[in-house]
């Protein structure tokens, strides 16, 4: 899941990135409200992590333009102000989650993931898929009975393939998923964890389309399992 950190700490933003890059986000940062602003432009995300005091002005202020134009991008607030009144004023303008400073990073990516399950409408938090089960809380899979390890990056790309059944995903949009803004991209990065993956899964679990990108294969073509 990528996400977009609104965040005027360096030293925070960068360790938000990283922390969370270890639980299997992708997340990009920004310092201030109008860099957030052009950022979303861009779209790609698929939630906010959202500081209130910002050195041009209130994330309150983002949050409600963002709601004024029907924008339905989960937001979570984590900011220093964090009393009862702040959380109620935060949550009545529409955001999807309150946090306050100083928190527990395991606990901000356990409400992240809740916070986007909520946004998919799915209740549980295991995904599941022709029969493999993924945990999004520990990226690993079950199958048959059996445990299957998968890196960060094997997870997301399995992960993003299983939230569009179906759907062609281009190399692009898989790249999209798995690098941030300052990661360096490495050309041949998707292809080779497309092969792990089906080195894990079979060699059907997942299709290339000549030209296109890549997508899962159909349940009834599935193998069962490497």
């Amino acid at each position: 899941m990528r996400l977009l950190i609104v965040e005027d700490d360096p030293a925070l933003a960068d360790g938000l990135s990283v922390g969370l890059g270890l639980s299997g986000f992708t997340a990009d940062a920004v310092g201030t409200l109008g860099d957030a602003r052009a950022a979303l432009t861009g779209g790609g995300f698929a939630g906010m992590v959202l500081d209130i005091m910002l050195p041009d002005g209130s994330g309150l202020d983002l949050l409600a333009e963002l709601r004024a134009a029907g924008s339905r991008l989960p937001i979570l607030l984590l900011t220093a102000r964090d009393q009862v009144r702040d959380r109620v004023q935060g949550l009545d303008a529409g955001a999807d989650d309150y946090l306050g400073k100083p928190f527990d990073l395991a606990e901000l990516a356990a409400r992240l993931r809740a916070m986007l399950r909520r946004q998919e409408g799915r209740a549980a938090a295991v995904i599941e898929w022709n029969g493999l089960q993924l945990d999004p809380a520990t990226m690993q899979g079950r199958r048959d009975g059996t445990d299957i390890p998968f890196s960060r990056r094997e997870f997301t790309i399995l992960q993003a393939l299983i939230e569009h059944p179906g759907a062609i995903l281009a190399k692009s949009v898989l790249e999209e998923r798995l690098y941030g803004w300052q990661a360096e991209v490495e050309s041949n990065t998707v292809e080779v964890h497309i092969h792990k993956l089906r080195a894990k899964l079979g060699p059907s679990f997942i299709e290339t389309v000549r030209g296109a990108g890549y997508r899962l294969g159909k349940p009834s073509e599935q193998d069962g399992g490497a």
